[in-house]
């Protein structure tokens, strides 16, 4: 089986959908089966010069406009679409889709016309996330929304109509997909999950290296959030639990005195609107001084380190269609905190690896209190649940091997 991805962009910057990209083809390819990606970046940006990725990838742009059209991506498929035997495009909204749509329709079509003894290509769209409902109600996306709605019925419903199947990283994206617009009609919908290898640091000394690295954090406890700076991920709801619980003393629960961890803050996007906003919040809140640790995008040992030190991962968001870092996290033993709006809260909340509450502040402020209520030997609990939890779940083996299903 030969497989075309289809994504507008593999910038690691950009994270779930590209990184799970990765993931999937590096797996398939202990089985034999060939992985070709296609997307619309600069063929000179530094991660394709440096070729960090051990599969091809055809950088075809830069692509133009908000729609990311690229001339150069439809008499790309036209030339190559023949090699492959399934495409399966990931997200939603975007040229390359309909530019995928277009071309296998079309080469089926001929295949049909000509009664060739060819196969006809199975077409896929991995939505990720993408149709969930909150993109339409969110105030700070109306524009966008407005814009969607109209897109849907003009060309993304074609697409979606068109494919074999959706496939989808987990059961509430799937269920949420189903809610956002009217004329939903797929052919079939298919929850292949999501995952990750094994962590496998270079440096067995990751955790500390981190934290040499994190000046001022020293040897004391911390939470860590590792994500995209954006507002969806709901960071000013963390600033301002965290700053609730520093206001009442450093959080006396009872008559025990329990010394609140710092908050480690990673990701990229700190020069968007929001992150500097985040930024400014955090340098004018005198509480936060010495406590609240802002670091840019890291990966690797760094990644691994800040996951394997961390008592806690927090993830507060508005919205997740998965969460990949919240995987990341149990796979290091690091139980999490997150919102009931990250899809997979209800699996990880089972197998009681973590504490889950609503994407409002008395949410937030109410998962870092229970952590902090909660014994030593729970928490220990909480990091055997979290392997548990990754092994037999979000280990990348399941979902790879629901995936080839699906195609087959």
């Amino acid at each position: 089986m030969k497989i075309l991805r289809i994504i507008a962009s593999m910038q690691p910057k950009n994270g779930g959908p590209g990184q799970g990209i990765r993931h999937s083809i590096t797996e398939m390819a202990k089985s034999g089966i060939i992985n070709h990606v296609v997307c619309l970046d600069n063929p000179v940006e530094q991660y394709l010069t440096d070729k960090i990725d051990n599969f091809t990838i055809y950088a075809l742009g830069p692509s133009s406009t908000g729609w990311q059209y690229s001339k150069a991506l439809r008499p790309w498929l036209n030339k190559n679409l023949q090699n492959y035997d399934v495409v399966i495009v990931h997200g939603l909204w975007l040229y390359h889709g309909y530019a995928a749509y277009k071309a296998v329709k079309k080469r089926n079509a001929l295949i049909t016309k000509t009664h060739s003894k060819e196969k006809q290509i199975k077409f896929f769209v991995m939505p990720h996330g993408m149709l969930d409902p909150y993109f339409q109600k969110a105030g700070s996306r109306r524009l966008k929304a407005i814009r969607n709605f109209f897109y849907w019925y003009l060309v993304e419903c074609k697409v979606i109509h068109f494919a074999d199947a959706m496939l989808f990283t987990s059961k509430s994206e799937l269920e949420l997909a189903r809610e956002t617009f009217a004329y939903y009609k797929p052919k079939n919908e298919v929850n292949i999950g999501y995952g990750i290898p094994y962590p496998k640091p270079e440096n067995p000394n990751c955790a500390d290296t981190f934290r040499d690295k994190t000046h001022g954090l020293g040897t004391r406890p911390y939470w860590v959030f590792l994500s995209r700076i954006h507002e969806k991920k709901g960071i000013d709801l963390l600033l301002d639990g965290y700053k609730y619980l520093l206001e009442n003393q450093l959080s006396t629960l009872g008559e025990q005195h329990i010394e609140l961890p710092c908050i480690v803050i990673a990701g990229p996007g700190w020069d968007e609107p929001y992150g500097k906003m985040v930024a400014e919040k955090i340098n004018a809140e005198p509480l936060f001084k010495n406590r609240v640790f802002t670091v840019g995008m890291i990966t690797g040992d760094l990644k691994w380190g800040a996951l394997i030190g961390a008592e806690a991962f927090v993830l507060p968001s508005h919205q997740e269609n998965f969460g990949i870092a919240v995987a990341e996290a149990l796979a290091c033993h690091t139980p999490v905190l997150i919102t009931n709006k990250v899809n997979i809260w209800r699996e990880v909340e089972a197998a009681g690896a973590a504490i889950v509450a609503d994407d409002t502040f008395e949410g937030v402020k109410g998962l870092l209190t229970q952590w902090l209520s909660i014994s030593r030997d729970e928490k220990y609990k909480m990091r055997e649940n979290a392997f548990k939890c990754f092994s037999t779940t979000y280990n990348i083996s399941k979902p790879t091997e629901n995936l080839l299903t699906a195609l087959a």
